[in-house]
C-alpha cells in the first residue's frame, strides 16, 4: 500500500483504501461516473470511477475499505486517483490504524498543558466547572482527546480536538497578557469549552461524521446544552456568570454566516471567535501545504485553495 502522501502525478495504485465518500454523477454528456474521496491516515484525495458498470467495479458503499488498481494523475493542479478496479476489502486485508489519521504531538503533554490552564482559573465557579467536565467526567475526557476537530476542514483527526482546544487558549492567553479589558478566569473556560459540543457533534473515526444530533443542532448548541448540564450540578453557580460563558459559545464562530446564533457582545466572545479563526486557518494552511508538497513542482507556488479563495505561496528565505 502506497500512502496517499506520497502519491506523484503518474503512480499506479495496487492497494487498500478507506472509502470516505461516494456519490453518483454525471458529465456534461450524460454519461455516469462516480465521485470518491479516499483516506488513509496521511491524508485524502479525490477520485473517479469513469466506468461504474465496469466489471471490474464490484458494489461497495461509502465507509467500506475497498481494494483498488487505479492511476494518478493530476487535474486542475491537484491529484486525482482514477480507478480501474475495486471491490470491497475482506476483514484481514488491511491494518485499521493505517486509515486513522493521529495528531503528530503528545496527547499526554497536551493534556498536561490544558490542566495548568484549568488550574490557573481563580473563580471558584469556573473552575470547579473545568475540572468537573475535563478532570472528573473520565469519558468525556477520553471522547474529547480522541476526537477530531473537524469532519474535514481543519485538525480533522485523532487528537484534532484537543490540540485545537490547546492552540485556542494558548491564543487567548497571549490575549489576556495584553488587553487587560479581559476576564482571564471567563476567557479560559470559553476557550477550554467552545468546541465541547464536537465530542457529540461527530462520530468516533474511521467514521469521522456528523451525527444526527450533529445535523440537527451543531456543536455549538449541544455545547450550550452540556454547559447547562454541568452547571445544574454546581450550586449557587451565578446566573449572570453562566450566561456570560455560554453566550461566548454561542458566538465563537462570530457571524450568522458561519452557524453563530449570537454575534460577540462581551471582549471575552469577541477574543475567543478571533482565537478560534486564528488556529483553524492557520491549521488550514499548515495542511494545504503539507498535502501540496513536491505535488506541484519545485516553484513556490502550490496550488489553489477553495476555502482562501486563493492561489497559496510557500515561503521561501
Amino acid at each position: 500500500m502506497k500512502y496517499i502522501k506520497d502519491l506523484r502525478d503518474g503512480d499506479k495504485i495496487n492497494g487498500v483504501y478507506l472509502c470516505k465518500d461516494k456519490r453518483s454523477a454525471q458529465t456534461r454528456n450524460g454519461k455516469a461516473y462516480d465521485n470518491l474521496t479516499l483516506q488513509d491516515k496521511t491524508g485524502r484525495v479525490d477520485a473517479k470511477i469513469w466506468d461504474p458498470g465496469s466489471p471490474a467495479i464490484y458494489e461497495f458503499d461509502a465507509k467500506d475499505f475497498i481494494d483498488i488498481r487505479a492511476e494518478v494523475t493530476t487535474y486542475n493542479g491537484n491529484l486525482q486517483v482514477n480507478v480501474r478496479s475495486a471491490r470491497k476489502a475482506e476483514v484481514g486485508d488491511y491494518d485499521p490504524a493505517d486509515f486513522m489519521p493521529t495528531t503528530e504531538k503528545s496527547v499526554g503533554d497536551m493534556m498536561n498543558q490544558l490542566l495548568s490552564y484549568i488550574n490557573a482559573v481563580q473563580n471558584k465557579y469556573l473552575s470547579r466547572l473545568l475540572k468537573m467536565i475535563f478532570v472528573e467526567d473520565q469519558l468525556f475526557t477520553r471522547n474529547f482527546t480522541a476526537h477530531s476537530a473537524a469532519k474535514s476542514v481543519h485538525h480533522s483527526f485523532a487528537g484534532g480536538l484537543l490540540e485545537h482546544t490547546l492552540g485556542v487558549v494558548r491564543l487567548c492567553g497571549y490575549l489576556a497578557d495584553n488587553y487587560p479589558v479581559l476576564n482571564r478566569d471567563l476567557l479560559y473556560t470559553a476557550a477550554l469549552c467552545h468546541d465541547i459540543g464536537k465530542t457529540r457533534e461527530l462520530s468516533d473515526f474511521p467514521e469521522n461524521d456528523y451525527t444526527d444530533e450533529g445535523q440537527l443542532l451543531g456543536h455549538i448548541v449541544i455545547g450550550c446544552e452540556m454547559l447547562t448540564d454541568y452547571i445544574r450540578r454546581i450550586e449557587g453557580f451565578p446566573v449572570d456568570l453562566a450566561n456570560q460563558l455560554k453566550h461566548c459559545i454561542l458566538a465563537h464562530h462570530g457571524s450568522y454566516e458561519y452557524g453563530s446564533p449570537k454575534l460577540p457582545a462581551s471582549a471575552e466572545a469577541l477574543a475567543v471567535n478571533l482565537a478560534d479563526n486564528c488556529d483553524a486557518k492557520l491549521q488550514i494552511m499548515t495542511e494545504f501545504l503539507a498535502e501540496q508538497s513536491g505535488k506541484s513542482g519545485s516553484g513556490p507556488w502550490v496550488g489553489f485553495n477553495k476555502l482562501f479563495d486563493s492561489y497559496i505561496r510557500r515561503t521561501e528565505v
